[in-house]
């Protein structure tokens, strides 16, 4: 894992195929079988979002709220830690990890978010373990070894600005992690990504691991927090690219960025934006999310019959963001982008 990255290796060179929660389309996101999962289906990078214990340890959750990704409303023993909280302004009701330790969390068990859209999924609940970062990075050199190939890491800290005011700062810890088993470099396949913008520029000032810059809607939290005015949409013109460029290596944003829906939530390419134009002349990589089979997450154009658990014409979707120029795509369904990228060639 700290050889060059995936796709500066000439034969797998572009797209890069990022397994979303691991290979979440097909088994409950972020436990080690996912992960597992979407590298023998063929991908170069799995994402593991991080969020911090009560004890300062890094686990893979994406979500700090244990509600609807784990078995916590079923253990009595922990009934009394449900609460209410105000997590980057918007008020949850839940259990949250930062008030667990890694021994309490892992008595718990991931079940599937989504259950209705993916009931195959959900036979798998309460199975699998929350994993620490450490974990994920023992399974994913194990891999290596037996893939024979390079498998990268694209980790995101999630509410960084919110575990820093709990005490709680992610940034060293990650930081000695990737340190301790030699990821700590420009040259390793490990990518860090933020919503935010001032936890990224920490990390280029105390490392030279590449990192991404997420985009989302309106603000960035941090910075509503620390009163500027600086927006998303700022950060998507020339200028803002130039900007994000001083301390990032590439882009991730909603794929809706690159190629809005039409009014009638159809994807059409002649609507394609200057977004990846823009982002490239500022020598950025675009990795836009997500990309689903499922009808429900599909424009209204690629959706295959009525139910919406039915997997649509997500080959089609691909192949038209790849068109437009992306350099790798987030996906919940690994193989089939994988495929696509195969067929390309």
């Amino acid at each position: 894992m700290a050889n060059a990255a995936v796709e500066e290796q000439g034969p797998v060179a572009q797209p890069l195929i990022i397994g979303h929660r691991g290979a979440s389309g097909y088994v409950p996101e972020h436990t080690l079988g996912s992960y597992a999962l979407a590298v023998t289906l063929g991908a170069d990078y799995i994402e593991p979002d991080l969020v911090m214990t009560k004890d300062g340890e890094l686990v893979a959750r994406h979500d700090n709220e244990l509600g609807l990704t784990t078995d916590v409303a079923l253990h009595p023993e922990f009934a009394a830690r449900k609460r209410s909280k105000t997590i980057d302004g918007i008020a949850l009701n839940g259990w949250f990890s930062e008030d667990f330790t890694l021994a309490e969390l892992k008595t718990l068990r991931a079940v599937e978010r989504i259950p209705d859209v993916r009931p195959g999924n959900a036979r798998l609940n309460r199975s699998m373990q929350i994993p620490t970062l450490q974990e994920i990075i023992d399974l994913t050199k194990d891999l290596q070894r037996s893939q024979g190939r390079e498998i990268g890491l694209y980790i995101e800290t999630k509410h960084p600005s919110y575990f820093q005011q709990q005490g709680l700062s992610m940034e060293a810890p990650l930081l000695k992690i990737l340190k301790e088993n030699g990821l700590d470099s420009a040259e390793a396949a490990v990518y860090i990504q933020s919503f935010e913008v001032n936890n990224l520029k920490q990390l280029r000032r105390d490392s030279n691991i590449r990192l991404i810059q997420l985009y989302g809607e309106g603000q960035p939290f941090d910075q509503t927090l620390s009163g500027s005015s600086l927006t998303y949409a700022q950060m998507s013109t020339p200028k803002g690219f130039k900007q994000v460029a001083e301390y990032a290596v590439g882009v991730g944003p909603h794929k809706s960025a690159i190629i809005p829906l039409d009014s009638k939530g159809r994807l059409d390419p002649a609507n394609t934006t200057r977004y990846v134009a823009d982002a490239h002349a500022a020598k950025l990589k675009v990795h836009p999310y997500t990309f689903r089979a499922e009808n429900s997450f599909l424009p209204v154009n690629l959706r295959r019959g009525d139910d919406p658990s039915a997997r649509g014409a997500i080959e089609q979707e691909m192949n038209i963001f790849l068109d437009a120029g992306i350099d790798g795509l987030f996906s919940d369904q690994p193989d089939i982008a994988v495929k696509v990228r195969s067929l390309r060639k």
